[in-house]
């Protein structure tokens, strides 16, 4: 209704304005300025329309929680969503059980949610391509801060859209509380410096394998960057992105000092520790 009103209102002005003050400007341009004013007034419209047809794309099914409720739920309590496959960190069998069972990174157009030693054949883990929609029943947990869904079992949802999230600038939110609200989606981060750490022998790199330096190549990565005086430390997590994938090598190759743009998912251990996918040195 506001953009009738608004097209309404563009059209009678510029015909009153051409007609008492431009009588003697050129007829075309003033077509020209109307047409303008009809095309922008239509494009916006279509753009409304296609916002709304987003949102009602991403209502939930009979018995599915959205994004708030999963938030709000209790932890160790049963939890139903639908979510779309970001990225695939594992598949494995349980030497135990002979259960198996896999790892994802999923997100909605609402959040993202970390998908943990879900029941999982080898089959149905080759099918989960990026974008592929899936319905997961499974508890809600925690674990060293990272809020995560575990012991779960999944349906692919027939007829599904698909949804690739694009990643989010929260460079700006590095050291704050509102960070958390990003916990496992698909961001990135700008203009970040890379620090110096200590090896085993005590020498000073610019990156880790594993964490205190044990391991070798093939092992986790580890690096730390900072930004506006604080440092924080980011994981190429090997699983997700191993020692054939261009981050890996990427970050092999990283000096101290270097300045980075990095992209990956915001994963949460005893406080802010992003897997990384993409990393690319500011030239």
């Amino acid at each position: 209704m506001k953009k009738s009103v608004a097209l309404f209102l563009t059209l009678s002005l510029t015909l009153a304005f051409s007609g008492s003050v431009l009588a003697e400007e050129d007829t075309e341009a003033t077509t020209e300025a109307v047409t303008e004013a009809v095309t922008e007034a239509a494009s916006e419209e279509t753009t409304e329309g296609t916002s709304e047809a987003a949102k009602s794309a991403e209502e939930k099914s009979e018995g599915v929680m959205t994004y708030a409720e999963y938030m709000d739920a209790e932890l160790d309590t049963e939890v139903v969503i639908e979510t779309y496959v970001q990225a695939k960190q594992s598949w494995w069998t349980d030497s135990e059980t002979g259960k198996e069972q896999a790892t994802f990174y999923t997100q909605d157009r609402d959040g993202a949610y970390f998908v943990y030693n879900l029941e999982c054949s080898e089959e149905d883990y080759e099918k989960m391509v990026p974008g592929t929609k899936i319905k997961v029943t499974g508890y809600k947990a925690e674990w060293s801060g990272e809020v995560e869904i575990m012991d779960g079992t999944f349906e692919f949802v027939e007829g599904g859209d698909e949804y690739i999230a694009p990643a989010v600038d929260v460079t700006e939110l590095l050291g704050t509380d509102e960070l958390l609200d990003y916990q496992n989606q698909h961001v990135e981060f700008k203009g970040l410096t890379v620090e110096a750490q200590q090896d085993a022998e005590g020498n000073e790199v610019a990156f880790l394998y594993n964490y205190d330096g044990s391991g070798t190549d093939g092992d986790d990565l580890y690096f730390n960057v900072s930004l506006n005086g604080e440092t924080y430390t980011f994981t190429v997590e090997s699983y997700l992105c191993d020692n054939t994938t261009d981050v890996y090598n990427a970050v092999e190759e990283l000096q101290v000092g270097d300045v980075i743009d990095a992209e990956g998912f915001l994963y949460w251990y005893e406080g802010v520790n992003p897997h990384i996918t993409s990393v690319t040195v500011a030239e």
